[in-house]
């Protein structure tokens, strides 16, 4: 039997980091086999079952972002499948049925994305802010099931990522805050390597977040490069005293899957 939990925060150990926490949460709607979206001030994971489906986060780029950015579909496409496939919560099945994805390209693009939000809703960015406390449950998202993520991996897989990004610049100020190019920022390592997209776009003005948006990248990788960057001098935090103009946040996202539970239960009626 699926487990329901009621919505509203969870009791977490204030004594624990933050992250932390959200790991011994998850741990426990994993062992209860619990359906529904645990929530944070970063976004929210999905579960069915117990295992990790979806994740989404305003820190990265969507499935939809990646794929349309890079060519793979058209945006009318995308919107097409969430439209007409999203009240059944298949959107991304719709997809492969009509032949715009394989079923293993989809899967792959989709562990990428969820990894990549999952890491940041577990650890989200900037002073002051909690890893997801609260747990709707029976919440489904309008994806859909696509390849579920056991607890434990996805819980390794942030610690893995963590520790590439202490190997990489033990300084965490240039994940939050706009970067941009030193004096050193046109030669170097990398002009020969994938961070060059990066580099060029470190204006002073946009975050690394803002950057993968911008280019459709995994924010993680963005985030991983700048870091390697700033080792290697090519990127800095601008100074205090220079102007940066301000850039407002993404637009939130409405919560598609209690729109439609809302419409379900109105049609029951």
């Amino acid at each position: 039997m699926t487990a329901r939990a009621p919505a509203g925060p969870l009791s977490p150990d204030t004594a624990e980091p933050a992250s932390e926490t959200a790991g011994r949460t998850l741990d426990r709607l994993a062992s209860e086999r619990a359906t529904g979206a645990l929530h944070g001030c970063a976004g929210a994971l999905y579960l069915a079952d117990g295992a990790v489906v979806h994740a989404e986060s305003p820190a990265v780029p969507d499935l939809g972002r990646r794929l349309t950015a890079r060519g793979r579909l058209s945006p009318q496409a995308w919107e097409e499948a969430v439209a007409e496939g999203g009240p059944g919560y298949r959107a991304g099945s719709l997809l492969v049925e009509r032949g715009r994805l394989s079923r293993g390209e989809l899967e792959l693009c989709h562990l990428s994305a969820l990894f990549d939000a999952a890491y940041f809703v577990l650890s989200p960015l900037g002073p002051g802010l909690r890893a997801p406390d609260r747990f709707l449950g029976g919440a489904r998202h309008w994806l859909g099931p696509i390849r579920p993520v056991p607890v434990p991996l996805l819980r390794r897989e942030v610690v893995r990522r963590r520790r590439l990004l202490e190997r990489a610049w033990p300084r965490p100020e240039v994940d939050a805050a706009p970067v941009v190019r030193t004096s050193d920022g046109g030669a170097g390592p990398a002009q020969a390597t994938g961070r060059r997209a990066v580099l060029a776009a470190a204006d002073g003005v946009r975050t690394p977040v803002q950057i993968a948006r911008d280019l459709g990248r995994p924010a993680f990788a963005t985030l991983l490069d700048v870091r390697r960057l700033a080792a290697a001098g090519l990127v800095r935090t601008p100074c205090a005293d220079t102007p940066t103009a301000p850039v407002p946040p993404p637009p939130a996202a409405p919560e598609l899957s209690l729109l439609y539970r809302i419409r379900d239960a109105l049609e029951a009626l």
